[in-house]
C-alpha cells in the first residue's frame, strides 16, 4: 500500500511565508485575470467618479465667545440682562447653545432673506455662479422657492466646530462658488452677532421699560406714604421730636411718681404702725403707759411728772395716818385725778393727731396712685402711637429704598444700552477659498486603489470558493489526502479529440479515426504526454517496488474525465517499458477501448469471454508492441452482476498468468457501482481527476466508496492539465515548458525513437 503523503506545509522552513500568504499567493496566481480585472474596474470607476464630482469650496471664519462680557461702566456697575455664564458647566452649556444658535433658522432664514438666496437658482441647485443651468432648472430659474426650504438648505451646508481648550469656534460654509461661499459665511457671521447685540439689547430695553414702570409706580407710593405720615402726625400732635425722648421723659416721670408713691407708702406704713402700737396703748393707769410714741412726747413726760408727783403727794399724806377724807388727801387725790385726765387727754391727742397722719398719708397715696395709673396709661398711649407711627415710616423708607434702587437700575440700563456692548466678536472673517475640499481627489484615489486591491483580492478568494472544482495537485492532497501520481497534459491532439467528441456527442455523430488522444503517446512518444505518462508509470511502479502492481484498476468520479485516455496512456507506457501489457475494457455500458485500437464490432470481448468463449479469440493485438487489449464485447443487461460472478475472478488470474500487467478500464464511481466491486479484485486503484472540471465533492465522494470496500487506491492522476493556465505558471513552468520543448523537438513524428525501458 502507498504511504500517504508528506504534509508539504510542515515540510516548508520557518522562513516561508505563512499559510495564509500563501492561500493568498495561490489564489492570486489562479485568477490574476479576475483580480486586475475588478482592481482595473474599481479604479477606473473610481477615476470617472471623482472626476465627475461636483467641486466644493469651504469658506471658514473663527468667532470668539467671552462669558464674561466686558463692563466699561466698571464692576460694581451690573448689566441688567446677563450675556454670559457663571461656574464651568454653565460656560459649557453657553458655548452649546451659542453654537446652536448659529445653525439656527432663524439666523439661516434672516441671511436667506438678506441676500435673497431663495431666488438664486445656481445657489439652490449648488452650481457655480458662472454655470449654465440644465433645461429643467433653467425654466425654473426666475421662481423663487420659499425661504424657509432655503433656510434648511443653508443650514445643511453649515457646520461649527469648537476649538478644544479655547473660546473660539470655526464656523464653515460649504459652496460650489468660492466667492458665493465667502460672501454667505460673512453674511452668517455678521447676522448673528448682530443677532445676539440685538437680543441683549431688546432685553435690555424691556427690563428698563419695566424699571420705569415700576418707578414710577413706587414714586406714587413714596408720595402717598409721607402724606400718611404727615397726616399721622397732624392728627396726632405729633411734634418732629424723637419718639425716644418722649419716652424717655415718660419714663422718668413714672421713676418720679413711683419713688414718690413708695416713700408715701413708707410714711403711711409707719404712721399705721405708730397708731396701731397707741391703740394698744393702756390708758388706766398714766404711770404705766408703755407706748414709745407717747413716751416720746415733751408734754407727755411733764404731765406723767406731775402725776408722779401727784400720788406721792398723796402716799405721803396718807402715810401721815391722814384719812382719804382728809381735805388735804382730797386735795392730793383731786390733783392726782386731774393729772391722770390731763395724761389721757393728751394721748386721745396723740392718737387723733396720729390718725389724721393716717388719713393724709392715705389721701396722698391714693393720688399718687392716680398719677401712676395715667402716667402708665399715657405710656402704653404713646406706645401706640410709636407703633403706628414706625409702621407707616418703615413703609415710607422701604419704598425710598426701592425707589432709589430702581431709579439706579434704571439709569444703568440706559447706560449699557447706550454703550450697545457685545460679547461675541469675530476673530477671522472668512476669505475666498483656493481650493475645493469635495472631492479630495488624492485621497480619494487612494482609497479607489486599495479598495480595488481589496476587492481584487477578494474576488480571486470568491472565484476559489465559487469555483469546486480541482485545478492543481494541492487540491488533491488537501481535498481528497492521496498521492499526486503525476499531471497528464492535454496536447494539441487530445484537445482537438475531445473537441471532436464533444461535437460527436453534441449531434451524435462518429468523429473522425484520424485523431486519437487515447494513443497520443504511440504517436508522440518524446512529447510531453507521453513524459507525462512515463512519469506516472514510475511512480506506479515504485509505489509497491518489492510488490509491484499485477492488475490495475483506471476509474474516474464521473464521466468524461479522461479515464480510457489515462489507462491508455499507462498501458501503452508499461508496453514500451518492454512489459506484456493487457487493456481490458471493464466500461461495459459505454465501452470505447474497441474504437480506440479499431477492433471490430463483431469480434468477441470481455462479456463474450464470461460467456465461454476462449480467451485467445477476444483478446486482439495491437499497433503497439506488447500491448494487448480485450474489449468489452456486447452489452450486458447486468454488468454490475456480471463483474461479480467467479468467472471474472478466474478471468483475472488467467490474465495475470499470461501477461506482466492487466490494466482495468471501468465506469465512472459515482454513476455505478461496478469500480467498487472491481476494485475488490485488483491490486491498485488509479483514479483519475480532470482539471478544471471534477468537483472536489465528487471525486471526494468517489474516493470514500472505494474506501469503503478496501484501502487500495494507490494514487490520483490528474488529466488534460493545460500549462498555460494561471494557476501553473509558476509551480508547473518548468515541467510545461520542458514538456513544450520535448513535443517541440519531436513536432509529432510517428518515427521518433522509444525512450529506455524500464524494469518492473
Amino acid at each position: 500500500m502507498s504511504a500517504s503523503p508528506p504534509n508539504p506545509i510542515t515540510a516548508l522552513p520557518r522562513t516561508m511565508p505563512s499559510v495564509l500568504d500563501m492561500a493568498l499567493l495561490k489564489n492570486l496566481r489562479k485568477y490574476w485575470a479576475t483580480s486586475l480585472a475588478v482592481f482595473v474596474l474599481v479604479v477606473a470607476g473610481t477615476v470617472f467618479f471623482t472626476m465627475g464630482q461636483k467641486r466644493i469650496y469651504e469658506a471658514e471664519a473663527t468667532v470668539m465667545f467671552d462669558p464674561s462680557p466686558p463692563r466699561p461702566l466698571g464692576s460694581r456697575v451690573e448689566s441688567v440682562v446677563d450675556m454670559g455664564a457663571g461656574t464651568y458647566w454653565n460656560n459649557q452649556e453657553y458655548y452649546e447653545t451659542q453654537y446652536a444658535i448659529l445653525q439656527s433658522r432663524r439666523v439661516a432664514l434672516a441671511v436667506v432673506n438678506d441676500q435673497a438666496l431663495h431666488r438664486d437658482a445656481a445657489w439652490l441647485a449648488n452650481l457655480p455662479e458662472d454655470a449654465s443651468l440644465p433645461e429643467e432648472e433653467g425654466a425654473a430659474s426666475d421662481q423663487e422657492v420659499d425661504p424657509d426650504l432655503a433656510a434648511e438648505i443653508l443650514r445643511g451646508r453649515l457646520s461649527v466646530q469648537p476649538v478644544i481648550d479655547s473660546r473660539l469656534a470655526t464656523v464653515r460654509y460649504q459652496d460650489a462658488s468660492p466667492e458665493r461661499a465667502q460672501r454667505v459665511l460673512a453674511a452668517v457671521v455678521d447676522t448673528y452677532i448682530e443677532q445676539n447685540l440685538e437680543n441683549a439689547l431688546a432685553s435690555t430695553t424691556s427690563a428698563a421699560d419695566w424699571l420705569a414702570r415700576q418707578l414710577d409706580s413706587l414714586k406714587t407710593d413714596l408720595e402717598s406714604s409721607e402724606i400718611d405720615l404727615h397726616d399721622y402726625k397732624t392728627k396726632n400732635d405729633i411734634l418732629s421730636v424723637a419718639f425716644d425722648d418722649k419716652s424717655t421723659m415718660l419714663g422718668e416721670q413714672l421713676s418720679q411718681i413711683n419713688h414718690e408713691l413708695t416713700r408715701v407708702r413708707a410714711q403711711l406704713q409707719e404712721a399705721n404702725a405708730r397708731y396701731r402700737q397707741l391703740a394698744r396703748a393702756r390708758d388706766d393707769d398714766p404711770q404705766r403707759i408703755d407706748s414709745h410714741e407717747l413716751l416720746r412726747s415733751p408734754l407727755m413726760g411733764t404731765l406723767r411728772a406731775d402725776h408722779a408727783q401727784a400720788l406721792s403727794e398723796k402716799k405721803a399724806l396718807l402715810g401721815e395716818n391722814k384719812g382719804p377724807k382728809h381735805p388735804e388727801v382730797q386735795a392730793a387725790d383731786a390733783r392726782v385725778r386731774a393729772a391722770e385726765k390731763a395724761i389721757l387727754k393728751e394721748v386721745d391727742n396723740v392718737k387723733r393727731a396720729y390718725a389724721a397722719d393716717v388719713a393724709v398719708l392715705s389721701s396722698h397715696a391714693g393720688g399718687l396712685m392716680s398719677m401712676l395709673d395715667a402716667a402708665k396709661k399715657q405710656a402704653h398711649e404713646h406706645n401706640l402711637l410709636e407703633i403706628e407711627y414706625k409702621r407707616l415710616n418703615r413703609a415710607r423708607e422701604n419704598t425710598e429704598k426701592l425707589y432709589s434702587l430702581v431709579l439706579e437700575r434704571m439709569k444703568e440700563s440706559d447706560l449699557t444700552r447706550m454703550l450697545r456692548v457685545n460679547n461675541v466678536s469675530i476673530v477671522d472673517r472668512p476669505l475666498v477659498p483656493g481650493a475645493p475640499v469635495r472631492p479630495r481627489v488624492t485621497l480619494q484615489l487612494l482609497v479607489g486603489l486599495l479598495l480595488g486591491l481589496a476587492l481584487g483580492v477578494g474576488a480571486s478568494f470568491g472565484r476559489s470558493l465559487l469555483d469546486r472544482t480541482i485545478k492543481v495537485p494541492e487540491d488533491i492532497e488537501e481535498g481528497l489526502s492521496l498521492t499526486v501520481l503525476g499531471l497528464l497534459p492535454q496536447s494539441a491532439k487530445m484537445k482537438a479529440g475531445a473537441a471532436e467528441g464533444a461535437a460527436r456527442r453534441f449531434r451524435g455523430r462518429r468523429a473522425p479515426t484520424g485523431r486519437k488522444p487515447e494513443l497520443v503517446v504511440h504517436d508522440e512518444p518524446m512529447g510531453g504526454v507521453a513524459e507525462a505518462a512515463r512519469a506516472i508509470r514510475t511512480n506506479l511502479m515504485f509505489m509497491e517496488p518489492d510488490t509491484p502492481y499485477e492488475t490495475l484498476l483506471v476509474t474516474s468520479a464521473g464521466p468524461s474525465e479522461g479515464k480510457t485516455t489515462v489507462a491508455c496512456c499507462i498501458a501503452i507506457t508499461l508496453a514500451q517499458a518492454g512489459q506484456r501489457v493487457v487493456l481490458v475494457d471493464c466500461d461495459l455500458r459505454r465501452p470505447r477501448i474497441r474504437r480506440v485500437f479499431d477492433v471490430e464490432a463483431t469480434d468477441g470481448g470481455l462479456t463474450s469471454v464470461l460467456l465461454g468463449e476462449p480467451l485467445d479469440q477476444s483478446t486482439f493485438e495491437t499497433s503497439v508492441p506488447g500491448l494487448t487489449v480485450l474489449p468489452a464485447g456486447p452489452v450486458p443487461p447486468n454488468p454490475a452482476e456480471l463483474l461479480h460472478t467467479e468467472r471474472f475472478k478466474s478471468l483475472l488470474d488467467d490474465l495475470k498468468g499470461r501477461f506482466d500487467r492487466v490494466i482495468l478500464d471501468s465506469p465512472p464511481v459515482v454513476a455505478v457501482t461496478d469500480p467498487t466491486i472491481l476494485s475488490t479484485l485488483v491490486d491498485g486503484c488509479v483514479l483519475v481527476v480532470r482539471a478544471n472540471q471534477t468537483k472536489k465533492n465528487l471525486a471526494l465522494h468517489a474516493v470514500r466508496s472505494l474506501r469503503a470496500v478496501g484501502d487500495n487506491v494507490s494514487g490520483v492522476v490528474l488529466n488534460a492539465v493545460d500549462f498555460s493556465r494561471s494557476e501553473y505558471a509558476y509551480s508547473y513552468y518548468e515541467k510545461g515548458a520542458y514538456y513544450g520543448r520535448a513535443a517541440d523537438d519531436v513536432g509529432g513524428n510517428d518515427d521518433a525513437p522509444t525512450p529506455l525501458r524500464e524494469s518492473a
